[in-house]
């Protein structure tokens, strides 16, 4: 609701002031009231509203009109019904009274006009916003609540541009224009009003860096669109005219919620009073909306796929054949960046995360650009980044970018609940150390403030700093399930791993080799892993290092185990220079899998062939067919698992955004 001035009235001489429907003006009618008068009266139109409070009437007298005494405790507001057709066609009458002086009068002349700010507060998506709530000046989250949302304008429409579209003054074409959330300033006035007032729209000076607004410029063709506020631009007098008119505006984000940027954006609209050249212009009525910056948001395995994203390097060629084969089944499309664009970086999932924006109006995929910059790090500007597809990414101003900041390191969950509390989104999970020490690593801190800034997926940090690469997906991974929980969480689990290979030595198979028909692989019997001390006194402490995340995960996504699965996996403690031996995977790690709707494209592990069947791979089948998932294994050993990666590793997947709309969410 907007907010008007105070009129005071007084018998010397006429008043003239300015109502603005939908507006209570408050009306002064003691401070200047006539001496030795006790009470008072008012006559108005019917277009004009009088409300007193505090005080029943103290007299009625036979004309109807009620008497009040001049209390400075009564409040008297007055509301205007229609706008005025001509300035000051409005006449209020006070009456003074006292018990031995005359009556006294005096005229109040208004002018009522309507000034609206319209946007979409009630988040119904509608082209033509309208004023359904009273007060658009606050934003409340919740199915509830209110407030306009905003997009930023990240994408790049006009394919022949060097940047994206929030970073240029331009708008190109309606597909621009669809990027943005409309604003429409509705205003009713006398003919003649605007030669004595003037509108001003405005934005915080500590907000203007944040937001870009344009006007239609319509006496030219085609239309054109002048920027009026934006950076450096934090007013804008609008030339407006008299009688009934609706001016349209064009709001574009410029910046995602941050460590410094809440995210909330108020626009605003003044009228102020001219009408004397030789004084300043007075304050009459303020107005503004309130929009919010719509976060980014990431997909978790249990959203469909739509898109496949994998790098051809020397060398992988049947495993490329392999993840397009999966797609197909998954009925996906598949997008393969060439080895002049990846300059053999084949970590696709490591240099970028896409996700996506929303507003009522409009959604939108963006991809969020990890600041790993190796062979890949062109692809998500060059390859990703166009028409309705949006770009984001965070460069630390300091300190050094580890494995950490790689987004093979940047998971999020399908959606839980925790107690009471609600994450219809889920929540993102990161790896860090955990603890710090001389040599540990840790997501840098421009990363971190982006995803906590976001909200509405509220971060939970696990203990990855113990793995050599060190990202989440070496040791986790959702897949989706038929029941009302709708997934599992997997977790490698050296434990799983041990027992089996127990049960299969136990039944007489302990001669049989892992990684058999592998060249130049030393070839380890079932037998010779399970009387390694060694490699079994690292894989338990492998196993407290898995153990610690699982309860984490347990407490923070409000999991039971009958919601985890664990998955056989062993590793290998290797030296590194500085800071102590870390983990790798004795053999390709099956939890970093793709998962494509029912569909998973596991890494082949090479496990002990038995009965003509590897045993790694029917204990999987044992463990996630029922579920109604399909098991492909692909062979990404030469191309991936000696160079510490997997298929996870090296694939990328837009999915699907969420059916529930975040803004209804209470973070």
């Amino acid at each position: 609701m907007g907010q008007g001035t105070t009129i005071r009235v007084g018998p010397k001489q006429p008043t003239r002031a300015v109502c603005v429907l939908g507006t209570a003006t408050q009306l002064d009618v003691c401070s200047s009231a006539p001496k030795d008068c006790t009470f008072f009266s008012i006559r108005a139109p019917p277009g004009v509203v009088v409300d007193v409070t505090h005080s029943s009437p103290a007299k009625r007298n036979p004309t109807g009109s009620s008497k009040w005494p001049l209390d400075p405790k009564l409040e008297v507001t007055l509301r205007m019904k229609v706008a005025s057709s001509s300035t000051g066609d409005q006449k209020v009458q006070i009456s003074y009274y006292g018990p031995k002086t005359p009556t006294v009068q005096t005229l109040l002349y208004l002018t009522g006009v309507e000034i609206s700010l319209l946007v979409d507060v009630t988040r119904s998506g509608k082209a033509k916003p309208n004023r359904s709530v009273k007060d658009q000046s606050t934003w409340t989250w919740g199915p509830s609540g209110q407030g306009a949302i905003l997009l930023v304008n990240c994408d790049r429409d006009n394919r022949k541009s060097s940047c994206m579209d929030c970073e240029d003054e331009e708008v190109f074409g309606s597909k621009d224009l669809q990027d943005m959330s409309l604003m429409t300033l509705s205003t009713k006035t006398p003919k003649d009003f605007f030669t004595k007032h003037q509108l001003v729209l405005h934005v915080a000076k500590s907000e203007m860096d944040r937001v870009r607004v344009f006007q239609a410029v319509r006496d030219k063709l085609p239309c054109k669109y002048k920027v009026v506020l934006g950076p450096q631009q934090p007013c804008h007098p609008l030339v407006l005219p008299g009688g009934q008119h609706n001016t349209d505006f064009y709001v574009e984000g410029l910046a995602f919620p941050d460590a410094d940027f809440p995210g909330l954006i108020s626009l605003g609209v003044s009228l102020l009073d001219t009408s004397n050249p030789e004084l300043p212009e007075a304050l009459v009525f303020q107005d503004s909306v309130a929009f919010r910056v719509a976060p980014w948001i990431m997909t978790p395995n249990t959203q469909p796929p739509q898109e496949v994203y994998v790098c051809s390097v020397f060398g992988n060629e049947d495993f490329v054949k392999a993840v397009a084969a999966l797609a197909k089944k998954a009925k996906c499309k598949v997008t393969v960046c060439p080895e002049e664009e990846n300059q053999d970086d084949q970590w696709m999932q490591d240099e970028m995360e896409i996700g996506y924006i929303q507003a009522p109006h409009r959604t939108m995929p963006v991809v969020f650009d990890s600041p790993r910059d190796r062979g890949l790090r062109d692809f998500p500007i060059t390859c990703v980044l166009g028409p309705n597809f949006g770009y984001v990414t965070r460069e630390p101003l300091t300190g050094e970018v580890t494995s950490l900041d790689s987004f093979g390191n940047l998971e999020v969950s399908p959606p839980v609940t925790v107690g009471e509390k609600e994450y219809p989104l889920g929540r993102v999970l990161v790896g860090s150390s955990c603890y710090p020490s001389k040599g540990s690593r840790e997501v840098h801190q421009a990363l971190q403030d982006f995803l906590v800034a976001q909200r509405v997926q509220a971060p939970v940090q696990l203990y990855s700093d113990w793995l050599s690469v060190g990202h989440v997906d070496e040791f986790l991974s959702f897949v989706p399930a038929p029941d009302q929980k709708g997934f599992r969480l997997l977790l490698a689990s050296p434990r799983s791993c041990y027992r089996l290979f127990q049960e299969q030595q136990q039944q007489g198979h302990g001669e049989v080799p892992l990684l058999e028909g592998l060249k130049k692989k030393k070839q380890q019997k079932i037998k010779d892993i399970l009387s390694d001390k060694k490699l079994r006194e690292q894989n338990s402490y492998v196993q407290s290092c898995i153990d610690w995340n699982r309860e984490v995960l347990k407490r923070e996504l409000g999991l039971a185990e009958g919601d985890i699965i664990d998955i056989p996996q062993l590793f290998k403690l290797m030296g590194n220079a500085g800071v102590g031996p870390k983990a790798e995977a004795f053999f390709p790690n099956m939890v970093n899998m793709l998962v494509l709707g029912k569909y998973l494209g596991i890494p082949k592990p090479f496990g002990p062939v038995i009965n003509g069947r590897c045993c790694l791979e029917e204990k999987v089948r044992s463990l996630l067919e029922p579920l109604g998932l399909h098991c492909t294994f692909i062979d990404d050993f030469i191309p991936y698992h000696l160079l510490h990666g997997e298929v996870h590793c090296g694939t990328n997947v837009r999915r699907k955004p969420f059916d529930f709309k975040w803004w209804n969410m209470v973070p």
